[in-house]
Order: C-alpha cells, then sequence, then structure tokens
C-alpha cells in the first residue's frame, strides 16, 4: 500500500493531524518535541460519496471505499542531516514513504511551544527542505561520483545517470527540492531511480486556528505558504488540525451541521485525503454486487487486465473482457439491467484504459 508521510518541526500540529485523518487518538499530541518518536502508521479511507449510492441500487451488504496509508514522522530540528534530534531516524521513515504532507504552523498559542520560539512558516519549511536536501546532496555526490567512474569505460546507461545528477546538484546545494530541478520527462524517470527525500510529491498543510477557517486569506502565514507552494507547483490545503482532532467524537450530521455554522463546505481532512490520492496519481474504479461495492485504487493510465489484477492475480492472468459501463450513466438509468438495454455497458479488451468511476465487471477464464 502507498504511503503518505506527515513530517514538520516539533509542535506544529502534526501528531493532532495524524489524529484527525486517521479518526482515533492513537498518536499522543503532547507539548513538546518529540512526543512521536516511532512513527505511528493509520489506514485512512479516501471519502467516496459514489460508493453508498451504488450499494443502495446493488443492495450490497457492505462498502469498502479505497485507502490510503498516512505516518505521523517524528519532528525534525536543524541539524537533523547530521542526526540531530531525532534526524537520522526522521530521514529514515521518510525515505520509505511515497509522498509528503509537510504541516506548517500557521496560528499563534502562547500555550503551545514552538521549537524555534516564534510561529514563521516559511522559516520552518525552510528548515525541513534544507535539512532533506543536505541529506540528498549527500546521496547525489556519492552517486554521481561514482557514475562518473562507470562512464569512463563507455557505459551509456551511468553516462546518462551522471548527466541528469549533475544537473539535480547545483538545485539541491541552492537548498531547493529535487523535484523542482528543469528535467526532461526521460530525465525525470531515471531521477525516479535516485530515491532522493526532495523529488518526493508534497502537500503544504497550512494548520491554522479555528478563526482563520472562514477567510483563511487574511491569515498572511497561510499566504505565505500558498505563495511557496506555487513557486514549487505544489498545492496548499489550510485545515485546522485541532478542530479536525475534536469531530471525531461527533456523530456525521453533528459535524457537518458544526462546520456549516463555521461557514466550512467541507471537512479539511477529507480535503487533505483527496489531494494526497491525487498527489500520488492514483485513481479509482468501482465493482458492486449484492455482497459488497467496493473501490478499487490503480494508478492513472492503468489498462484493464492490469487492473483486474488488483482483485486476483488468476483475474488478471485469465482476462478475457472488462464490462464498463460509467457510474454517472448507471445512476441515471437507475440499475446495471437498464444500462445494457439502452446499450450504454461496454464491452473493453486488453488495451483499454482504465477511467474514474468505471463500474466493472471481469470476465475471466483459468
Amino acid at each position: 500500500m502507498l504511503q503518505v508521510g506527515i513530517v514538520g518541526l516539533p509542535n506544529v500540529g502534526k501528531s493532532t493531524l495524524f489524529n484527525a485523518l486517521t479518526a482515533q487518538q492513537s498518536a499522543l499530541a503532547a507539548n513538546y518535541p518529540f512526543a512521536t518518536i516511532e512513527p505511528n502508521i493509520g489506514i485512512v479511507s479516501v471519502p467516496d460519496e459514489r460508493l453508498p449510492k451504488l450499494a443502495e441500487i446493488y443492495k450490497s451488504e457492505k462498502i469498502l471505499p479505497a485507502t490510503v496509508e498516512f505516518v505521523d514522522i517524528a519532528g525534525l530540528v536543524r541539524g537533523a542531516s547530521e542526526g540531530e534530534g531525532l534526524g537520522n531516524q526522521f530521514l529514515a521513515n521518510i525515505r520509505e514513504t511515497d509522498a509528503v504532507i509537510q504541516v506548517a504552523r500557521c496560528f499563534v498559542d502562547e500555550n503551545v511551544h514552538h521549537v524555534e520560539g516564534s510561529v514563521d512558516p516559511i522559516r520552518d519549511i525552510e528548515t525541513i527542505q534544507i535539512e532533506l536536501a543536505l541529506a540528498d546532496m549527500a546521496s547525489v555526490e556519492k552517486r554521481l561520483d561514482k557514475a562518473n567512474r562507470t562512464a569512463k569505460s563507455g557505459d551509456k546507461d551511468a553516462k546518462k545517470e551522471a548527466e541528469v545528477l549533475a544537473k539535480i546538484l547545483p538545485v539541491l546545494e541552492e537548498g531547493r527540492a529535487a523535484r523542482t530541478a528543469e528535467l526532461s520527462d526521460d530525465e525525470r524517470r531515471i531521477a525516479r531511480g535516485f530515491f532522493l527525500l526532495t523529488s518526493k510529491p508534497t502537500i503544504y498543510a497550512a494548520n491554522v486556528d479555528e478563526d482563520s477557517l472562514t477567510d483563511p486569506s487574511a491569515n498572511s502565514h497561510v499566504r505565505a505558504v500558498m505563495e511557496h507552494a506555487e513557486k514549487e507547483n505544489a498545492e496548499t490545503v489550510v485545515i485546522c488540525a485541532k478542530l479536525e482532532e475534536d469531530l471525531v467524537s461527533l456523530e456525521e450530521p453533528e459535524r457537518m451541521e458544526y462546520l456549516n455554522d463555521l461557514g466550512v463546505a467541507s471537512s479539511g481532512v477529507d480535503q487533505m485525503v483527496r489531494s494526497a490520492y491525487k498527489l500520488l496519481g492514483l485513481m479509482s474504479f468501482l465493482t458492486a454486487g449484492p455482497k459488497e461495492t467496493r473501490a478499487w485504487t490503480i494508478p492513472i493510465g492503468t489498462k484493464a487486465p492490469k487492473a483486474a489484477g488488483e482483485i486476483h492475480s488468476d483475474i488478471e492472468r485469465g482476462f478475457i473482457r472488462a464490462e464498463i459501463v460509467s457510474y454517472d450513466t448507471l445512476i441515471e438509468l437507475g440499475s446495471e439491467n437498464a444500462a445494457k438495454e439502452k446499450g450504454k455497458m461496454r464491452s473493453e479488451g486488453k488495451e483499454y484504459v482504465m477511467q474514474e468511476g468505471d463500474v466493472v465487471n471481469f470476465r475471466f477464464n483459468v
């Protein structure tokens, strides 16, 4: 399962956000650095309003949404790239994730200590970015030296690798993320093999107080985070982690009523999960029947046989065809039989690229 790491300086709201995301009080949210030492891991459902409607049509016994795994990683401090604080552990934990949510504190509260003594989200973001860039620099320099030596023997792959590394190194030396380097599509494919910390897709979570939720743009800290993210072609999600954590104890109707009273259209947690799903380049196809209605996670661009393999390897191996109707069409017509009668049920072969919201039944023979 793909993982999203939640990172940030100590006391910016990482564990509080994790608790809200996973709808449980499993992470210790304490007012001192390194409250989180071992990473907490939680499986989070991707909000999908289509599933209950499909389940109603098929009279399904249960609903199984798509999921993303979130990891609450220990707080980072200056010098982490050299092992300060829990630096070595932090770097190892983040290296194992597929994407990153970086929590930036955008609220002032004298009762919650900040490790740097004041609230400045851009300084905090740059602190983490510099530490990650320093760790990546050491890795790139070592790899570049080896690639250059191998390239001298005429190894074409090593030469290409060295060229890409030589483009990334100066970016890291400036304290910028490797993902901002100007690379061609082929060069980016090569760079993915380096597994650099700063190449991971990133969402900035602007953690605000309750008063800032109705008009986040009025918060100067939020504006600064958004401007920074825009320069990196990254996304910003505004969230009040403490509020979201408190909402966990409420039933859904009470939760929505509370948010409406605040003038907020939807939960920041829902936005965060959807953004993480999108960030990882994922999509869902749907299956439905009397036993269950389910969303299956696949990378965007997946062909039908590979998608079938997500259900079971035998279905991929014996793939014959995929019988597909779009979710919107199915809801409009009201049943699978109606879709067949109207000629809206398609039969797709091995080269079909799955689309978001395909409701599918795979035919196979093994």
